[in-house]
């Protein structure tokens, strides 16, 4: 009995010691600043420094770029939803020399390999796993094609991991799914990627790719925001070496637009290149329909027509 009063009576001393820690002894306050290049706490209400040595958590080392900063760290790599273990796993090199450099016997190297091999047998072992692993290595090669960022990447990786969770994947293309999981992670982030330019990059057709986006869209319940035509407006400016008068101006015409509801309905990559044409012919910069569709990746015709709708809807004027 003793003993039970001595712990609880410890216990209660550390638990009022962290609170006056984390309290200011002169006014109570919990508004507590830490300046790690002085080393001190103060109090933020009433000035009082209430510590002046503070213990450095950080790396011993310096690093002046990001690339000095991952040579020099010795934690490995984040996990990451890209890579079909998360990056846990280990591996065993195949440099076959011992810590001095020298090298090993030939009993040493047939055990390594031995190990080695089942090593990577047992990183996928399962059908989920080999499953994983084909579908993150073609999200690589579709990211590193149509140049996706790595947050994408990371977004596109973890839908693929729902759907396969659901069941979604079995009896269907894992390419496939993998595109539309890359597309609907290009939508939700705003980033300027159409479901033609994954469609090319990826391995299956366009429908296919069309009819798995559906499918994640009503399975997984993805609620997906409407598309911003000033979104895809820089890209095609930056295609097709417009002004940057040009841009301005296009953007103006798509705010309007937007604020009109004329875009409604309309495709946002179409509409942006009908506004960059009609920027240009205000401007006075020589460009045709076919250069502003050609870096749209749409049809004259649909230029034309867009060109038609918002030039009636906006009162817009042109030169001849």
């Amino acid at each position: 009995m003793e003993g039970e009063g001595s712990m609880k009576r410890t216990e209660e001393r550390l638990v009022t010691r962290q609170m006056l820690k984390d309290r200011c002894p002169e006014c109570g306050g919990t508004n507590l600043i830490h300046d790690y290049d002085t080393g001190e706490t103060v109090c933020g209400d009433c000035g009082l420094v209430i510590q002046d040595v503070m213990m450095d958590k950080g790396p011993e080392w310096r690093a002046f770029t990001q690339e000095e900063k991952e040579s020099r760290s010795r934690v490995g790599i984040p996990t990451s939803f890209s890579v079909h273990d998360k990056g846990l796993s280990t591996s065993i090199g195949r440099v076959d020399r011992d810590a001095f450099g020298r090298k090993l016997p030939l009993s040493t190297r047939l055990q390594m390999w031995r190990l080695r091999k089942w090593q990577i047998r047992s990183r996928v072992h399962s059908s989920i796993d080999r499953n994983l692993a084909q579908a993150m290595a073609e999200l690589d090669r579709l990211s590193d094609k149509v140049s996706i960022p790595g947050p994408v990447k990371e977004k596109a990786a973890v839908i693929y991991r729902k759907a396969l969770d659901r069941g979604l994947v079995r009896g269907r293309s894992i390419a496939a799914i993998a595109a539309a999981s890359l597309y609907a992670a290009c939508r939700i982030t705003g980033t300027p990627r159409n479901l033609r330019e994954i469609a090319e990059a990826s391995l299956v057709n366009r429908k296919d790719v069309a009819r798995c986006y559906r499918l994640l869209l009503r399975e997984l319940d993805i609620h997906m925001p409407i598309a911003d035509p000033m979104t895809y407006l820089t890209k095609i400016a930056e295609k097709s070496n417009v002004w940057g008068k040009t841009l301005s101006i296009a953007a103006k015409i798509l705010q309007e637009a937007k604020e009109k509801r004329v875009s409604a309905g309309k495709d946002p990559t179409g509409l942006a290149a009908a506004a960059l044409y009609i920027a240009c012919m205000q401007t006075g910069e020589k460009k045709t329909q076919k250069d502003i569709a050609d870096a749209a990746g749409v049809t004259e015709v649909t230029v034309r027509n867009r060109y038609k709708t918002l030039k009636r809807q906006l009162n817009l004027e042109t030169p001849d």
